[in-house]
């Protein structure tokens, strides 16, 4: 028997910045909780989160370009686990080729998976075990 799995939106609530990290703080239903990461990751999702142009295209750019190119839609993000402070996510997409409609699901980082989410618009979930076991983000 398959166990269900219950999926949380959440959203990016904010961005931190530091020299040596960057705190990505997500909003889901009744809890904050962070995910930290490196700091180009987290430069990258705030050029996202404002709309700022970039003079040049970055790593998430060319992916965006080569899911244009082979008619790949992405369709939304999960954080599925976390094992002390290590989140895991997977991103899914479908791609039509044909009449045959593939939908694609694949490891991430999730500072990847979170960028692309912003880039593209898809919503970004968490499961309820996820949420359930991390530790809260107070400001």
């Amino acid at each position: 028997m398959e166990e269900t799995v219950e999926l949380v939106p959440i959203h990016v609530e904010k961005v931190l910045q530091s020299r040596s990290y960057t705190c990505i703080v997500l909003d889901g239903e009744e809890k904050k909780f962070a995910i930290y990461c490196d700091v180009p990751s987290g430069k990258a999702m705030n050029l996202y989160l404002s709309s700022t142009e970039k003079p040049r295209p970055g790593t998430h750019d060319l992916m965006n370009r080569i899911f244009m190119g082979l008619n790949i839609k992405l369709k939304h993000v999960v954080v599925y686990d976390v094992e002390e402070t290590i989140y895991y996510a997977r991103i899914f997409f479908e791609q039509q080729i044909g009449e045959i409609l593939h939908i694609v699901e694949i490891d991430s980082r999730p500072s990847d998976g979170i960028t692309l989410a912003l880039m593209h618009k898809v919503p970004i979930y968490s499961t309820r075990r996820v949420l359930d076991k991390t530790i809260p983000y107070e400001d």
